[in-house]
């Protein structure tokens, strides 16, 4: 394959995406308004509570089987790789930038999450159907690189939606409860100094005490009881409802169904009774991509307006994904397979390394719109992310190719 073909075939899926965040951009204007503030919220809905969990329990109870487990079983490990990878990159990209409090936790998911879907499952059957494809023969090349692709993508989406959602709201919680803190505090300076300071000291040992047991209170704490009241505390103030996204429940449906047998195939394939249940799921699991992406244009308008993002940001999160993850992931395949944890397959190798070298998770601006931080910022991200994938991607995957040939 030439690289003028490999520059297609990598290029057009980034440009569907780009195309319909167009669109998106374009129902967001203030004179059509489809997609305006009103419109956004419940479109978002629909993706996070329906759209996203239908895709990965479709696709995850599609693609995963106890087999797929045993073989395939690095790819997990490899895909987690490049989520903590790159929160460690966007940990130094914050504090080199000193990103705001309320961008930080967009800056970590837009560095650890990568589009390990749609661009696979476009990307690999294009290269595989090249007449001088060097992964041989395509009818084959296409089974086994559909498989890879979609456990690419139900395992991506399990830990974008448990991993990144969590870091992600715990953020823009932290970032909301700042907020109402400075207020706070503000109407309280006002008060205590209206007030004696024989009441505001009574008040403070009275709030001291009324959080701590007597015990804590009195000094007499054992490393038991104190890491008790630590994890009461924790289980308290923790929301089940906000750890758990539908997407991560869903994925453990999927999980269920495909890994057992008897319920797999009551529920998966051409002959089961009930696989009108999967297909209706993948039926509606087929709305999220093209919905995600009209989120992201519709939130681009108001970037465009106005954002509160530094160029020296955006740069760092284009950099860390397009070079550092990259690289980075060259190192870890080459050892996984040097060490035996990866076999000889070219394409699943190929594979592997691709999952460095994605844009950003459209899934991101799902959740920067569910939190409500840095919608706008989010969409000038991703625009200049996926501009510059499909030169990236054309140059990694003809570097991938030479390599593994």
């Amino acid at each position: 394959m030439g690289f003028l073909d490999l520059f297609v075939v990598a290029m057009v899926p980034v440009l569907k995406v780009l195309l319909i965040t167009l669109v998106g951009l374009f129902l967001a204007l203030d004179r059509i308004d489809l997609l305006g503030s009103t419109a956004r919220p419940y479109l978002n809905n629909l993706i996070f509570y329906v759209f996203s969990p239908a895709l990965v329990s479709s696709q995850l109870a599609g693609t995963i089987t106890l087999q797929s487990l045993a073989s395939l079983w690095f790819m997990p490990v490899n895909i987690l790789l490049t989520f903590i990878i790159g929160s460690v990159l966007a940990w130094i990209l914050i504090k080199i930038t000193r990103t705001p409090p309320h961008l930080q936790g967009l800056v970590i998911g837009c560095c650890s999450a990568g589009n390990l879907g749609n661009l696979l499952l476009i990307i690999v059957p294009a290269v595989c159907n090249e007449s001088n494809s060097p992964f041989g023969d395509s009818t084959v090349c296409s089974s086994y690189g559909m498989a890879y692709a979609s456990l690419s993508m139900a395992v991506g989406a399990i830990y974008i939606w448990s991993y990144v959602y969590i870091i992600m709201r715990i953020y823009a919680d932290n970032s909301a409860e700042n907020t109402k803190n400075v207020s706070t505090a503000d109407s309280e300076s006002y008060t205590e100094a209206l007030l004696p300071s024989s009441e505001k000291s009574s008040c403070h040992d009275h709030s001291v005490h009324a959080e701590l047991p007597e015990t804590m209170s009195e000094g007499k704490v054992t490393f038991m009881e104190r890491t008790f009241w630590n994890f009461k505390k924790f289980a308290a103030n923790t929301n089940l409802k906000k750890v758990f996204a539908p997407a991560t429940i869903a994925a453990m449906f999927g999980f269920v169904i495909g890994t057992i047998s008897p319920i797999r195939k009551v529920i998966i394939g051409d002959s089961a009774p009930l696989r009108v249940l999967e297909s209706s799921a993948s039926l509606l699991g087929q709305a999220s991509i093209p919905c995600m992406a009209l989120i992201m244009g519709s939130n681009l308008l108001k970037g465009l307006r106005r954002s509160e993002i530094s160029v020296s940001v955006i740069a760092g999160i284009v950099v860390v994904r397009n070079f550092f993850l990259p690289l980075i992931g060259i190192g870890i395949v080459k050892a996984a397979h040097h060490f035996g944890l990866v076999g000889s397959d070219s394409l699943y190798q190929f594979i592997l390394l691709l999952q460095y070298a994605l844009p950003p998770a459209m899934a991101i601006g799902v959740m920067a719109q569910l939190f409500k931080a840095g919608e706008s910022e989010c969409s000038v991200i991703m625009l200049w992310c996926y501009v510059l994938a499909a030169f990236s991607l054309t140059l990694w995957s003809t570097f991938y190719m030479w390599l593994l040939g």
